[in-house]
């Protein structure tokens, strides 16, 4: 029985294989994509890299703006995660099977939190240009939307596997809804509902850069400023500004789930 197992697994995985194999080479042939000269390119283009793409002495001349821009970035990212938050912790409450009202609120909730998480942020700055235009206020909206999506669905998991116990014992009691809510269920996930705000926090901070290309703001509006001028010292001096906040805000985060977990 386990030998017929393993093999099935087996040729399973061999198919699988197989098929990505076929998909590669479709797509390579459709897409008339050089195979060879792409890979002969990459020594061309990391001296490409060492030659023009490093911070110097002028480059630092732009620092202030630079982190002027980072901060901003920064601070929407922290901004849009904590309101998307709070919202996606009242429809967690509703969506979760241990907290639901019913059967049909809950899998409003629930599908509600899908279509949001499964648009990406992107798409959704891309949607909102329309309405507000090249602005912080839209890559607020969609930092806010993608964790609204995002956290609904983490905080749901989370109240159904920490609290879940819990909240059977105090309704054998006759314990009332909101006593159940506000005594059990929040104080038990509130620990790893944190831990997945600050995730979403260090993840809307790399998606900003993205979405302020899009949105002519932040520090994603700066790098394509210098960039598209040929600025590449300044250009590179963002890069590393941007992957030092990240390093940074992902220190801090961990410090703060070693601490509270």
């Amino acid at each position: 029985m386990r030998g017929d197992i393993f093999a099935r697994k087996k040729m399973n995985a061999f198919v699988f294989l197989g098929v990505l194999i076929l998909v590669t080479l479709v797509a390579i042939v459709m897409t008339e994509y050089n195979v060879a000269k792409g890979f002969t390119s990459i020594p061309k283009a990391v001296h490409w890299g060492f030659s023009n793409f490093y911070p110097n002495g002028e480059s630092f001349r732009k620092l202030p703006d630079i982190m002027m821009k980072l901060k901003e970035t920064v601070l929407v990212s922290i901004a849009a995660t904590s309101a998307g938050a709070v919202f996606a912790l009242v429809f967690a409450i509703f969506g979760a099977h241990t907290t639901r009202f019913n059967a049909v609120l809950g899998g409003i909730s629930r599908g509600i939190a899908t279509v949001f998480r499964n648009i990406d942020v992107a798409a959704w700055a891309l949607i909102l240009l329309f309405s507000f235009g090249q602005n912080v206020m839209t890559g607020y909206f969609a930092l806010f939307f993608g964790s609204f999506g995002y956290l609904t669905r983490a905080f749901i998991e989370t109240i159904d596997e920490v609290s879940g116990g819990s909240v059977e014992a105090l309704r054998a009691t006759g314990a009332g809804y909101f006593h159940i809510v506000f005594q059990s269920v929040i104080p038990s996930s509130i620990p790893q509902m944190i831990s997945w705000i600050l995730f979403m926090i260090e993840t809307n901070i790399r998606q900003a850069t993205l979405v302020g290309i899009l949105t002519g703001t932040g520090i994603g509006f700066a790098f394509n400023l210098y960039y598209k001028s040929m600025n590449y010292h300044t250009a590179s001096l963002v890069v590393v500004a941007i992957v030092i906040a990240i390093l940074f805000i992902e220190y801090i985060s961990n410090y703060v789930r070693r601490a509270i977990l």
